[in-house]
């Protein structure tokens, strides 16, 4: 296979030029990205099938108390004992891999997500499979790219072709496959990466086609055009969205914390299983992906949605459910992730916006105007465009992508009124997508901010000069001499026993004495050094470096670990040679 690979390697490198090189690797990307979502979600429907086909419909099944927990344990074992890595978050594992490991994704991510997946979904896991498929789609991409041996900005476009190419597929829908790598992954809109894109997410919806049929992903029917009347509600509705949205953004980082804290595995699959569990027993809506209570709402069929639950055949109790749900869903999502399960939350936002959207239209009907009524199905509808706008902070994605689920091209401006109200409204308390404000925190995060990416890109260790000798307090000035006689370098580190920072000796400052051999006798290290201008620390993020530089105005400053051991000295020559060089690549066409 590797000699197949060189020779292909060999040929492209002969025969195509690197643009045609790059399409012809997109191409590849997104066809393998587009298998790897259709064997995700055949997995899911087959396991979930064996599972729960023979279910009577008229009760709860005590069965529901035994699966989630059944199918946590089973994705926790395969990931501490197979797997040994952590492959969680998967959206969040890209941008970090854009940001901070200079675009690699270990190999084990093109398959290792999609089993995990499938068993956590399958068991009845309470979240969404296309995080772990974009993962899977962005590994494959990034493990491409490193394989037929292409460049920085290349192997990044591969990346967002992979991830771009998964989304297509899962949901045949590859426009929002392209605005999803454009607004949450933020490659930038050049054609540089916008025809790999292209090609990425055509190949993988045709594929899906072959394998699928073209049919929408959900069925839809449009009962009435959208009117000038109707624009208070759908405002009303996108604020409300972008509330679902804020309170499931941050319920989920709180319990996310608690379950961290949680050291033992195995007690955190009996809490985060059994918690799940329970709540599905009494919600079977909880149950998988959800996407089967969507189907039903946005057909019309409310009163199934109850089905195999204790509210069997009690339809006036149809909105109480629903709300409790809404309430619960982070519950569910989190002790799934949290127990040792593996998913995202693309399908929990579809699914929570799809059960606001008819809980608002409800209660406007029963309690707002008689002038502009609002039909359950379609604010269902908009309602998904507006949480996942609000929970992702991506509202292009969240219009496309609804549009293309459903075919309801005809609500583009309903969609979009609901994706920006929601937007607007999560945006004034949260700055970050869930997927993001991870890595924000730390500093991490790649933005359209082209110099704050740049910073993002670099890293501190990278231009820390580690070569020059250490100096001890006690040295004499006569050793000292003989020793920094080798270098090249004017400013060296003084260090006590234990490699500690005392201080820094800058030969500029001392030329008056260094030719007077008299003195060498009569002075030490300790008393010839002096305090540097600022001390750097080896986790300093690149903003804060380049911001010490800029105020002291040095040309040189050390650097330190947590433990104050010196680390190396930093050189703004070479701090901004390394800017200029990430500049022109991040710049290029």
């Amino acid at each position: 296979m590797n000699i197949g690979i060189k020779h292909f390697s060999t040929w492209c490198n002969n025969h195509l030029s690197d643009r045609q090189y790059t399409l012809t690797l997109s191409f590849f990307v997104g066809m393998l990205s587009a298998l790897a979502a259709c064997l995700l979600k055949w997995l899911i429907e087959v396991i979930q099938h064996l599972l729960t086909s023979g279910f009577d419909i008229t009760r709860a099944n005590w069965l529901f108390l035994v699966y989630p927990i059944v199918g946590i344990a089973l994705s926790a074992l395969f990931i501490r004992y197979v797997v040994r890595d952590d492959i969680s978050h998967g959206v969040t594992k890209i941008l970090y891999a854009i940001s901070r490991r200079q675009g690699h994704i270990k190999g084990h991510n093109c398959w290792s997500s999609l089993i995990a997946s499938a068993l956590t979904i399958g068991f009845g896991g309470s979240v969404g499979a296309e995080s772990p498929i974009a993962l899977t789609g962005s590994a494959l991409g990034s493990n491409i790219g490193h394989m037929f041996g292409r460049d920085h900005k290349t192997t990044m476009i591969l990346i967002g072709c992979g991830a771009s190419g998964a989304i297509a597929a899962i949901f045949k829908a590859p426009i929002a496959g392209l605005v999803f790598t454009l607004e949450v992954l933020m490659v930038d809109l050049t054609m540089a990466s916008l025809l790999p894109l292209l090609v990425s997410c055509l190949t993988a919806m045709c594929v899906t086609y072959a394998i699928h049929g073209s049919g929408a992903m959900f069925d839809f029917n449009l009962q009435s055009a959208f009117e000038v009347k109707d624009v208070v509600s759908t405002v009303m509705l996108g604020i409300t969205c972008g509330l679902i949205s804020l309170y499931f953004t941050r319920t989920m980082n709180f319990l996310e914390k608690l379950f961290a804290r949680i050291g033992n595995m195995y007690a955190r699959i009996a809490i985060g299983g059994g918690s799940l569990a329970v709540l599905i027993y009494f919600f079977p809506s909880l149950y998988g992906e959800g996407y089967n209570t969507v189907s039903l709402l946005l057909r019309g069929e409310s009163e199934q949605v109850l089905n195999n639950s204790l509210f069997y055949g009690q339809s006036q109790l149809l909105i109480l459910y629903l709300g409790l749900i809404i309430l619960l869903k982070v519950f569910a999502t989190t002790a799934t992730n949290g127990g040792g399960g593996c998913g995202g939350t693309f399908a929990p936002s579809l699914f929570l916006g799809c059960l606001g959207g008819v809980v608002f239209a409800s209660l406007w009907n029963d309690y707002a105007f008689d002038f502009a009524p609002a039909p359950e199905t379609i604010y269902a509808l908009l309602g998904m465009a507006g949480v996942m706008s609000g929970v992702f902070h991506a509202p292009l994605t969240g219009v496309f992508l609804i549009a293309e689920l459903t075919g309801g091209y005809a609500l583009f401006i309903p969609l979009m009124i609901v994706s920006v109200a929601s937007y607007l409204t999560i945006i004034a308390f949260e700055p970050h997508s869930i997927y993001a404000m991870r890595l924000a925190r730390k500093g991490q995060l790649l933005t359209h901010h082209k110099d704050r990416s740049i910073l993002t890109l670099m890293t501190l260790d990278a231009v820390i000069d580690k070569s020059a000798p250490r100096l001890h307090a006690t040295m004499p000035m006569q050793q000292m001499v003989q020793t920094i006689s080798r270098y090249k370098e004017y400013m060296f580190a003084v260090v006590d026993l234990k490699g500690s920072l005392l201080g820094v000796v800058n030969i500029d400052n001392l030329r008056h004495l260094m030719y007077r051999t008299e003195l060498y006798r009569l002075y030490s290290v300790e008393q010839l050094m002096e305090q540097p201008q600022a001390t750097l620390h080896s986790n300093d993020p690149m903003q804060t470096v380049m911001d010490t530089f800029d105020v002291t105005e040095a040309t040189k400053l050390p650097v330190v670990d947590e433990n104050n051991i010196f680390v190396g000295f930093v050189s703004k020559n070479k701090l901004y040679a390394s800017y200029r060089n990430i500049m022109r690549d991040f710049s290029e066409e």
